[in-house]
């Protein structure tokens, strides 16, 4: 996707908002110096000193658009490979990082690269570099059959857990129909397992001598260092790497293809409609307003497909746009989830008719004045983020590797200001009044795809190395390892400010000015405990309900007004309470408290928004039945805690079918009125704002707010016993080609005096990469593509949870697997070992400067700190605590699990595993639905 695109989802994901239509947009930029080494690998530099941290991003100029035929997959395979040590570090790539605190660490491959990134303290700069120069320089030594065959696996298991989900073969399918044989975006990025079977080691050395020279790659230094620092580093860990054959990519561009269908049948519980035009590249103009035109299309909650097929038509449970900007031609999407009943026809007429209008007659200079300013308001957002997949880090090198300048988001955002109803008219007219792939899926079996045998590739001859570039001389000494860091940047939470408003309200303020946005987060009691004894699902459908409009406006009208205003308003509730949050534009701060008010204050629940939500949240519980997660996560909740109790209830708080379909008008205001009140209530508040500014603004509009009548008391969360014996429920899904394993129990509060000794032993079980589980089902097994545990905070005894979705004929396996890990762990007979809580050590309190990056980051932490009655200065107790653990603490706290008394759920084909989990006698086994 663009670089504006790629910004404005890190913006959304942190609750950003956008900007008004009348105001203009605070001039952004992310300024960059550049220089490129004797040896061609170029490198660019942001200095951003927020943080004492620095993203380190390096992207290779190559993707599954090179891939020779019959070796599809072969750039993500390698993905995985240079996460498997190098000549230098034979071990786990993670390992070192975890030793120093690194956050926002990973690696993707799409169509035309390969990218890896990761956040380190300032201190451990020298200590990334080594790594990415060792994977880029020294290599090959390090890769040999035994590597290759556990990659390979695990691809294979990555691939598998993508087409088990419904709707998981779609997107494939709509790319093989899109983009005819032959183009280079034909092929998914994650091959065919035919040609990942014969993958040999001599192909993946080729390739890598083809491909990863630092000729064909971009290093981004984005944070806490300059020019100077960086240059001296980056020439010191990567000038001596040799140059690269030069490396030519398939020549190709969108595919103009005549309209062509496509049709599937899949176990989903509703028919979803796809449709794909090719269109333009990254880099052109039009790329720019045909996201103004998704934007106004299906973009929005007030978008033109929106309003007709979901308000008012109500032909739809969902509909969107969508659009994926690529090297040498992007994907412009439009999708739809059928209301069961309709007829997909209908609605494939209705997109029709309304994208035909759209073109014939343009946008509406409102429309386009929206559109545009919600990207790039939404574009400044993402700025906050200095690296990870999606912040600047990326969008320089993503500039760089494609438009050859870092500084190509300059333009889209110039593209943007330009934009007008005219050419944006003219553009969709261009790219989207003909051709398109579309695809319908319809419930049903599961339509099995077969793959073609793999090709014998033609052999790859390289090119002649360019003579202008070469290798310094090397000046560091790789036998020594790994450069560990000496010293460590510390913490610096932003300070507690506490205030009383005139209604009661508690009022905690921490300011982050790094960017004009105010955040906030209003704390309720009442959760979904609250529905015990009453309808399940009450408290999350009367949350999701708030920003349906409020006050003199209607559900339409409030999203308007709130996109007008440059606000994002939403609600959602936990097991133990609900938050209403703002995030608003430092300029429209007054008018969006106001709107923020209508929803605290006057939610409207108009019976036809209510219909229209009860319809579309029914679809999502029957969505959640048909994910194998989903379902997992539906059923392990009533067996962990028992009939009657406040937590025995889906973990999504979405309820059940029946009793959605039971709730009334009546039910979402007892449920407002007696849990929204500001009675014992907090509101958080980060941001480009002062105590001095927001107690009167708040009081002006929220001071005279009152709760009526007694306000309830939080419901009494019984404790309950462990199971005498471990239970295995199996969930038939017939078809699947993995097995999905949850497992779990209970364990104490969050509040409990031993949770973060309970959160550090679950940490050396399961709760990172290099964890014991993952490391066992993935790295040595490779029959999973992840296994972890985790544990949900509650008020009350809290789950403590553990999965892995595993292929098929490896399900007893992985289950006798999983008792031995954890049965061994738990009861100390694998006790945790020194360098396990090391590591644990580090990735708590080393990467704490890295984790509270963003504004949104120090709420959610707040946030908790309030829920769970925590002092303000916990972050640096806890931070205490765990620097201070021992190993006896450590292991005690592993035996809170108990294997005797833990619940299985395995969601599968029966046919292929129930007899073999029933001969592993792991426990009594039921079917349940």
């Amino acid at each position: 996707m663009s670089v504006v695109a790629r910004l404005l989802l890190v913006a959304l994901a942190i609750g950003a908002p956008a900007v008004s239509a009348a105001a203009k947009a605070p001039a952004v930029d992310i300024p960059f110096e550049q220089l490129t080494l004797p040896n061609g690998l170029r490198v660019v530099v942001h200095t951003d000193k927020k943080a004492p941290i620095v993203a380190v991003s390096v992207w290779y100029h190559v993707g599954s658009r090179d891939e020779p035929a019959g070796r599809s997959g072969f750039a993500h395979l390698f993905e995985h490979l240079m996460f498997n040590g190098s000549e230098n570090h034979r071990g786990e790539y993670f390992e070192p990082f975890e030793l120093v605190g690194a956050t926002d660490m990973n690696g993707t491959t799409w169509f035309d690269r390969t990218n890896y990134f990761q956040n380190v303290p300032t201190t451990a700069v020298d200590l990334a570099l080594w790594m990415e120069s060792d994977r880029m320089g020294h290599l090959l030594g390090a890769i040999d059959q035994a590597v290759l065959d556990e990659q390979r696996g695990v691809v294979q298991n990555e691939k598998r857990q993508g087409e088990n989900q419904p709707y998981g073969q779609v997107e494939d399918e709509l790319y093989k129909l899109l983009y005819p044989k032959g183009h280079p975006y034909h092929h998914s990025t994650i091959g065919s397992m035919n040609d990942l079977n014969a993958a040999s080691l001599d192909d993946v050395k080729g390739w890598f001598r083809a491909a990863y020279g630092p000729n064909n790659a971009v290093i981004v230094l984005a944070g806490d260092i300059d020019l100077a620092t960086a240059k001296e580093k980056v020439t010191r860990f990567f000038g001596d790497i040799p140059p690269g054959p030069a490396f030519s990519h398939p020549k190709a561009g969108p595919a103009n293809a005549k309209p062509i269908r496509g049709a599937m049948t899949d176990k989903v519980p509703q028919a979803r409609i796809q449709r794909a035009y090719s269109v333009a590249k990254f880099g052109d103009a039009d790329l720019d307003r045909l996201h103004v035109l998704s934007q106004i299309l299906g973009g929005s909650k007030s978008s033109r497909l929106d309003e007709r097929l979901l308000f008012k038509d109500k032909l739809v449970d969902r509909v969107w746009t969508n659009v994926d900007d690529f090297e040498v031609a992007s994907t412009f999407t439009i999708g739809a989830d059928v209301k069961a009943g309709v007829d997909p026809a209908k609605v494939e007429a209705a997109i029709d008719e309304e994208l035909r209008r759209l073109l014939k007659d343009g946008p509406t200079a409102a429309e386009v004045a929206q559109a545009r300013t919600f990207l790039k308001a939404n574009f400044i957002r993402g700025v906050e983020r200095i690296g990870g997949f999606s912040g600047k880090a990326s969008a320089l090198a993503e500039c760089a590797v494609y438009a050859g300048t870092p500084g190509c988001f300059r333009a889209s955002l110039g593209a943007l200001d330009a934009a007008t109803p005219a050419n944006v008219k003219a553009t969709g007219k261009k790219w989207l009044g003909k051709g398109g792939a579309t695809m319908v899926v319809t419930p049903g079996e599961r339509t099995v795809i077969p793959e073609e045998p793999a090709a014998a590739p033609a052999a790859m001859k390289l090119p002649a190395i360019d003579k202008k570039l070469k290798a310094s001389a090397s000046v560091v000494d790789r036998t020594k390892g790994v450069p560990m860091p000496e010293g460590f940047p510390a913490l610096a939470f932003p300070a507690f400010q506490r205030a009383k408003l005139k209604n009661g309200t508690q009022l905690i303020l921490l300011e982050r000015h790094g960017v004009p946005v105010v955040q906030a987060s209003w704390l309720f009691r009442g959760g979904y405990s609250a529905d015990q004894g009453k309808k399940l699902g009450t408290a999350g459908f009367t949350m999701g309900m708030l920003d349906e409009g409020a006050g003199t406006l209607d559900a339409l009208a409030f999203g308007n007004k709130m996109e007008a205003l440059g606000a994002r308003i939403s609600a959602g509730a936990g097991l133990d309470g609900g938050n209403v949050d703002l995030s608003a534009l430092k300029e429209h701060l007054d008018e969006s408290v106001a709107l923020y008010a209508s929803v605290l204050r006057e939610p409207r629940f108009d019976q036809n928004e209510i219909d229209r939500v009860r319809a579309t949240w029914i679809a999502g519980i029957k969505q959640e039945k048909a994910e194998p997660q989903g379902s997992a996560l539906r059923v392990l909740p009533p067996l962990l805690y028992g009939a009657g109790h406040p937590y025995a209830m889906p973990f999504t708080g979405t309820g059940t079918e029946e009793s959605i379909a039971s709730l009334v008008r009546d039910d979402l205001v007892a449920f407002q009125q007696a849990w929204l009140r500001p009675e014992g209530s907090t509101l958080v508040v980060v941001g480009d704002t002062t105590l001095a500014e927001m107690v009167p603004l708040l009081d002006k509009h929220l001071g005279s707010w009152a709760g009526g009548g007694v306000a309830p008391t939080a419901p009494v969360v019984a404790a309950v016993k462990l199971p005498a014996r471990p239970r295995v429920f199996l969930v038939d899904q017939p078809g699947a080609i993995q097995a999905t394993i949850f497992l779990g129990q209970v364990v104490p509060p969050t509040k409990d005096a031993g949770a973060t000794q309970l959160a550090v032993a679950n940490g050396v079980l399961g709760g990172e990469f290099s964890s014991r589980l993952n490391m066992n089902l993935r790295e040595d097994k490779h029959w999973a593509y992840g296994s972890y545990s985790f544990l949900l905070d509650a008020v009350g005894q809290r789950p403590w949870l553990a999965f892995a979705p595993v292929q098929i004929d490896k399900t007893v396996d992985a289950l006798r697997e999983l008792q031995r890990e954890i049965g061994g762990y738990a009861t100390g007979k694998a006790p945790a070992k020194p360098e396990e809580l090391k590591k644990i050590q580090s990735t708590e309190v080393l990467g704490l400067p890295g984790s509270y990056e963003t504004a949104a980051a120090v709420l959610r932490t707040v946030a908790d700190i309030v829920r769970y009655g925590r002092p303000d200065d916990w972050v640096a107790k806890r931070k205490a605590e765990i620097e201070g653990m021992t190993l006896p603490q450590v292991n005690k706290a592993a035996g809170t699990i108990a294997p005797a008394a833990i619940t299985w759920v395995v969601v599968g084909d029966l046919a292929k595993i129930e007899a073999g989990v029933r001969a592993l006698n792991v426990g009594e086994v039921s079917v349940v639905d």
